[in-house]
């Protein structure tokens, strides 16, 4: 029994499975507070459903060498582009002006979500390849794979996720030894770039956001709704909170997307600050425990797969967050294994799977 729990413990990394336990119980509790008044039983089943489903691959990958994966690569990148095409012909959406889910009757699934797991694999094993990162010619063939998949995102169009994918290429070229003139390069077209975003590319919903992160305050029942309703029930629930089920914004329905977008938000007005920092420090660890397992990894497939899990984990928080209290716009970013949302948990799971897979064989071989 003693061997049992060893072998566990080495397959399992012990610190992430403790943090995933806190966190997916504290996101099933604010999920239930959120739709108290809906119909909680639907959506805690979907979460638990996804949860199931999450774990069971979890633990199915773990029996895989995590370069068994870099091996099906073209597969995976083919199917990868494919949905995406699917859904432009098929998605609908829960936005305005975004069709990113395909559903089969009440099931609902968004290939974009699941699609970053398939990204985050192709592009590290298509690193590896290189020879060169920084050959012109290499880079632009990366700069290629990354934005086949960005563009598609875009058609949607959903600038949210797309700005994920970017985060995720970033963090990995960088720890492959992206030279810096290359990033200053990028940083210098992104100024040029963004001009012609705003005036020719964005629709008015989207400008109303950036208007609203800017100075909610100057419409607070229009644009910068979501945001104020946000600030009023973090800061109502002060230190300890009101308890679950008792916040004011949540339970009378005036704080919106309070199981998804906004779930932040719920806690902060029912658990408090305390509750706040706890969820904030499990998820910076988890990220952190993501960057340390990639420092130590066999080789660079290793190193690549935890480093666009660290950032796909990374933008969320700090995006999901950051709309919360006003520090970034609202993009409908969900939190990881808080938010409510299948196709976000199962995706937060498996990433972890590739990080866990990463650490256990690097250690084993």
């Amino acid at each position: 029994m003693v061997k049992y729990q060893k072998n566990l413990t080495k397959k399992y990394d012990p610190s992430l499975t403790v943090c995933l336990i806190f966190l997916i119980f504290i996101g099933f509790c604010a999920i239930a507070s959120a739709t108290s008044s809906l119909s909680p039983v639907r959506y805690l089943s979907v979460q638990a459903v996804a949860a199931v489903i999450g774990i069971a691959l979890l633990v199915i990958s773990m029996r895989f060498d995590y370069e068994y994966f870099g091996r099906l690569a073209v597969y995976i990148y083919g199917v990868s582009v494919a949905l995406l095409v699917l859904v432009l012909f098929i998605g609908v959406g829960d936005e305005v002006g975004t069709r990113g889910w395909i559903r089969f009757g009440f099931i609902g699934i968004q290939p974009s979500e699941l699609i970053k797991i398939g990204f985050i694999i192709t592009f590290a094993k298509h690193i590896t390849t290189v020879s060169d990162i920084n050959k012109p010619s290499e880079l632009l063939k990366l700069l290629l794979h990354a934005g086949i998949i960005i563009g598609l995102i875009l058609l949607q169009p959903d600038y949210g996720t797309a700005a994920v994918f970017v985060v995720i290429m970033f963090f990995m070229l960088v720890a492959a030894g992206l030279n810096i003139k290359y990033i200053l390069g990028a940083v210098g077209a992104v100024a040029v770039i963004a001009p012609v975003m705003w005036f020719f590319v964005l629709k008015d919903f989207q400008k109303n956001r950036v208007f609203s992160f800017l100075n909610p305050e100057s419409d607070p029942l229009g644009a910068g709704y979501h945001v104020s309703q946000a600030k009023i029930a973090i800061g109502s629930g002060k230190v300890l909170g009101n308890g679950l089920f008792k916040g004011i914004q949540t339970q009378l329905g005036y704080l919106p997307e309070k199981q998804t977008d906004f779930v932040f938000a719920v806690i902060g007005e029912e658990m408090g600050f305390w509750g706040t920092i706890l969820v904030l420090t499990l998820l910076v660890c988890v990220i952190l425990r993501c960057f340390n397992i990639a420092k130590n990894a066999r080789d660079l497939n290793g190193k690549l797969l935890c480093v666009g899990v660290g950032a796909m984990l990374l933008f969320h928080t700090f995006e999901n967050i950051g709309m919360c209290i006003g520090l970034a716009p609202v993009t409908g970013i969900p939190l990881p294994f808080i938010s409510y949302g299948g196709s976000n948990l199962i995706t937060s799971f498996l990433a972890i799977a590739l990080v866990m897979n990463v650490s256990f064989y690097s250690r084993r071989n």
